[in-house]
């Protein structure tokens, strides 16, 4: 797979986005959507520029022996439910919008969450899609970058870009589905987390250095 098909799938990804919103939505003049749209494009164009093209491969096309399938298949559903919901409260139906001084807010937590999201990608060549080990590929436990702090930096990331792009977009009705999200994202951490330290040469002695899975000092 070349590096332009690696940069061209993934912008697929904030098109469908804005397609549900919008046609949930019915109308255009949504301006923090827009922004949203735009910040998710930029990451994946960074992504395609600058990520390691072999981990970009893995994260399209995942070998074999995944070992979650329930968060891939649940989760992208609660996810389209969340844009749905997105739209129909910001367009439609105005049920429950969020303060745009809070959307702002939700905003720089989104840009903050992808620049840490982008970080652990950037250090670590075996961030798959699935929860696997890649020994095809010599998959090793990675120390640097954000791995210093926490073992799953990505998935912390994932999360607080969920909950804060989620208020960003305007909608306190449509979290409902993000929450849903955040615990089976919660429940993959667990899983992988375990698999590494079962069957990841070196990755419980990284364990034993490096405490905490998401958040220093709680989790």
């Amino acid at each position: 797979m070349s590096r332009s098909t690696t940069a061209i799938l993934p912008l697929a990804v904030p098109a469908g986005v804005g397609g549900i919103i919008f046609a949930s939505a019915g109308r255009w003049y949504l301006p923090f959507v827009w922004v949203i749209i735009g910040v998710l494009a930029s990451f994946y164009l960074a992504l395609a520029a600058f990520a390691d093209p072999g981990m970009m491969r893995e994260r399209l096309a995942p070998g074999p022996g995944s070992q979650d399938r329930l968060t891939r298949f649940l989760g992208g559903g609660m996810l389209v439910g969340h844009w749905v919901l997105v739209g129909l409260d910001v367009g439609r139906l105005q049920w429950s919008l969020v303060p745009w001084e809070v959307q702002v807010a939700g905003l720089v937590g989104y840009v903050a969450s992808l620049c840490v999201l982008f970080w652990a990608m950037h250090a670590n060549p075996f961030y798959s899609s699935v929860v696997r080990v890649q020994t095809e590929r010599g998959h090793h436990a990675v120390v640097a970058g954000p791995y210093r702090y926490v073992r799953h930096p990505g998935y912390a990331a994932t999360l607080f870009a969920m909950l804060s792009g989620g208020v960003a977009l305007g909608s306190w009705l449509a979290m409902l589905p993000i929450l849903v999200f955040v615990g089976l994202f919660i429940r993959r951490t667990l899983l992988e987390d375990r698999l590494l330290q079962q069957e990841l040469e070196g990755y419980a002695e990284y364990a034993q250095k490096v405490r905490y899975r998401l958040v220093v000092g709680l989790f």
